[in-house]
């Protein structure tokens, strides 16, 4: 059974989450076409970032999960016995 603390820390994951799906939504899909002077492109970022920050996110995601497992399988190496 989870506790107080573990679900509001999930609540509070899942709700950021959905934070970030509809401003990148809106930045991705709505916008371009929104006219360019509108007000509404005061509060996103340039285009090429919407390509940049997931393509940078998902090579540190992948560099990390290399990393653990990497960190994993050296650990978790016996050693090699001797031969006599």
């Amino acid at each position: 059974m989870a506790t107080g603390t573990d679900q509001v820390v999930g609540f509070s994951l899942v709700v950021f989450s959905l934070v970030i799906f509809t401003y990148y939504t809106v930045w991705v899909i709505i916008l371009p076409f929104i006219d360019s002077d509108h007000i509404i492109h005061k509060y996103f970022l340039p285009r090429e970032y919407a390509i940049i920050i997931p393509l940078a996110a998902g090579l540190f995601l992948l560099l990390f999960v290399g990393l653990f497992i990497t960190y994993v399988m050296l650990k978790n190496r016996k050693p090699a016995k001797k031969a006599n």
